[in-house]
C-alpha cells in the first residue's frame, strides 16, 4: 500500500513562505548595497519595494494561517475573511511604499539635485538586472502556489513580486541612462516605479474590498450553477439563485422547485441530494442554502 507523500496544505504555505521571505531579504540587502555603492536612487528606491515584499509575505502567511481556523461559536461561519484583512494591509502598504518612492523622484527632479550626481556604477545595472530575472522567478512560483492553496492573499503577494520585476525594469532604464550622461532619468525612474507599485495596490484594493462586501460571483458563474441544478433528477425549476464571496469561498442561496404533490420527507430529500452534489462538484462553495417550492406555484 503506497503511502500518500503529497504535502499538505499547511506545509506549501510554510514552503513558499520562507522561500520568498529568504529570496527577498537576500535581494533587499544586495539592491540596497548596489544602490549605495552604485550611486543610484533608482536602486536604493528598487531596495525599498523588496523589503516591503519580505512584510507582505509575511502578513499573507499570517492571514492564510488565520483564514484556515475552523468554525467556532464566536464565528460559525469561518474565518475565510481574514485572507481580505491580509490582502488588505498587503494593499495599504504598497500604497504608502509607491507614493514614498515616487515623492523621492519628483523632489530630486524638481529640485535638480540630480544634475551634480556622479553616475551611477555597473554594480547597480548588474542588480537591475538579476532583480528583474529573481522576481519574475518568484511572481511564477508564488502564483503556482496561490492557485493551489486558493489564495486570494498569496496571489496578491505574488503580483506584489511581478510588480517589483516592473520596478526594476525602471531601475535598470533609470541606471542605464544616468551611465550613459542623463542623469535625471535614475530619478525619473523611482517615479516609473511608484506607478507601478500604485497600479498594483489599486488592484489588490479593489479585490480584497469586493469580496469583504459580499460581491456576487457573477452572471456567468451563477448561469453555470444554475444549469447544473436543473440537469438534477426531480429538479423542475429554479426560482432564485443567488451568490455571495466570503474570503476565497462562496455562499449560495438556492430555491428549486419540485413536484408539489410529493411528500415533506421526498421534497427533502431531493434538497438534501442537490445539496450534496453542489458541494462535492463545486469545490469553492462552503455551503449552499436550498429552499424547496412547489412547481404549480411558480410566478409566471
Amino acid at each position: 500500500m503506497e503511502r500518500n507523500t503529497r504535502p499538505t496544505a499547511d506545509a506549501l504555505l510554510k514552503r513558499v513562505s520562507v522561500v520568498t521571505v529568504l529570496g527577498n531579504v537576500i535581494l533587499t540587502v544586495f539592491k540596497l548595497f548596489a544602490g549605495v555603492v552604485g550611486r543610484s536612487g533608482a536602486m536604493v528606491s528598487d531596495a525599498v519595494h523588496s523589503l516591503s515584499d519580505v512584510f507582505t509575505t509575511l502578513i499573507a502567511f499570517l492571514g492564510v494561517r488565520l483564514s484556515q481556523k475552523p468554525a467556532d461559536k464566536e464565528h460559525p461561519y469561518g474565518h475565510e475573511r481574514f485572507e481580505c484583512v491580509a490582502s488588505l494591509v498587503l494593499g495599504l502598504i504598497l500604497l504608502i511604499t509607491g507614493l514614498g518612492i515616487g515623492k523621492v523622484g519628483l523632489d530630486n527632479i524638481l529640485a535638480g539635485s540630480y544634475a551634480d550626481l556622479t553616475p551611477p556604477g555597473p554594480i547597480a545595472l548588474i542588480a537591475a538586472l538579476l532583480s528583474i530575472a529573481t522576481k519574475e522567478a518568484m511572481f511564477w512560483y508564488t502564483r503556482h502556489y496561490a492557485k493551489l492553496l486558493n489564495s486570494p492573499a498569496f496571489m496578491a503577494d505574488a503580483w506584489h513580486h511581478r510588480s517589483d520585476a516592473f520596478s526594476s525594469i525602471g531601475s535598470l532604464i533609470g541606471v542605464g541612462g544616468a551611465m550613459l550622461g542623463w542623469p535625471v532619468l535614475d530619478s525619473l525612474a523611482s517615479v516609473v516605479i511608484c506607478l507601478f507599485i500604485l497600479k498594483v495596490a489599486y488592484d489588490i484594493l479593489k479585490d480584497a474590498l469586493s469580496k469583504m462586501l459580499d460581491t456576487s460571483r457573477g452572471e456567468e458563474y451563477e448561469a453555470h450553477l444554475r444549469e447544473y441544478v436543473l440537469a438534477q433528477e426531480d429538479v423542475l425549476g429554479v426560482a432564485l439563485l443567488q451568490s455571495r464571496t466570503f474570503g476565497n469561498r462562496v455562499y449560495i442561496d438556492l430555491v428549486i422547485q419540485v413536484d408539489g404533490e410529493l411528500k415533506l420527507r421526498d421534497a427533502h430529500a431531493i434538497a438534501e441530494r442537490v445539496h450534496s452534489c453542489v458541494e462535492r462538484d463545486f469545490p469553492d462553495i462552503k455551503h449552499i442554502m436550498i429552499h424547496v417550492d412547489p412547481a404549480e406555484e411558480r410566478d409566471p
